[in-house]
């Protein structure tokens, strides 16, 4: 499996930061720099690269790996360990809210964590889908979907948090989160991009500027979701879209949105 340079995050600005890449991150095309960069980042984490069923059994009852399962959002189809980290779980249940409200269809995982001992004909040497670090996401058969999908990893990718490639045979997206970056990029997106100090700090205050600040309006750009664009302001789809009369949770490049303050 090789790996590419690209991808996500929250709340999931397609788009972002992809001036700061290269012109072979921006294709999604794989790479040996890719396959060894994911390749360090697994090492420069201590993870372990499991061999067979058994060490993967002895992670999940450790709790090392957890089972990742379907939601309302995305399914798991055949996958034969359907265990990963639990920072790759976190990304495979936000990525799959975003790409549901986006696309009104499930998000597809089609691998999670392979022992070495379960190795196909595609892999590398290298590849830290043995740690549980990485996932394939099968690719959309809709061309809308897949540039959605492929436009919001190579923004997570521009902000430094995974690695990902576009593959052709079966098509999929491989994607490999970096487990701290992650989880930095996480708490910062919920925070709203300030520490958990200052919100620790201040709390009363910017709980009474929330409430009292009026509603502002928002231009939905390409990639934009209704939860990612609640999460950014402090609110809640529900309240978005009881501001704006909205039936369903669909949005489109160029709507306008008004955004009314606090939850």
């Amino acid at each position: 499996m090789r790996f590419h340079s690209i991808l996500l995050a929250l709340p999931l600005l397609a788009g972002a930061a992809l001036h700061a890449l290269p012109a072979e991150a921006q294709t999604l095309r794989g790479s040996r720099g890719a396959v060894d960069r994911a390749y360090r980042k697994a090492h420069d984490h201590d993870l372990t690269f499991f061999r067979n069923a058994t060490g993967v059994r002895s992670a999940v009852s450790r709790g090392d790996l957890v089972r990742l399962k379907g939601n309302a959002d995305f399914r798991i189809h055949q996958v034969t360990y359907p265990y990963v980290l639990p920072t790759t779980v976190t990304f495979v249940r936000r990525l799959g809210e975003q790409y549901h409200e986006f696309c009104g269809e499930k998000m597809v995982v089609t691998s999670a964590v392979r022992p070495r001992s379960f190795r196909l004909i595609n892999s590398v040497d290298k590849s830290v889908h043995p740690t549980g670090m990485a996932i394939d996401i099968r690719k959309p058969a809709r061309a809308r979907c897949a540039g959605w999908l492929r436009e919001t990893l190579l923004s997570l990718e521009g902000n430094g948090v995974l690695d990902a490639t576009e593959e052709r045979n079966p098509p999929h997206f491989h994607v490999a989160v970096f487990p701290e970056p992650y989880r930095a990029y996480v708490a910062r997106s919920r925070s709203g991009g300030s520490s958990r100090a200052e919100e620790k700090a201040e709390p009363a205050r910017r709980s009474s500027a929330a409430r009292s600040s009026e509603a502002k309006t928002h231009r939905v750009k390409r990639g934009d979701t209704l939860s990612g664009i609640a999460e950014r302001n402090g609110t809640t789809v529900a309240r978005i879209k009881e501001a704006n009369s909205l039936r369903s949770n669909r949005i489109q490049p160029g709507q306008v949105l008004r955004i009314p303050a606090g939850r």
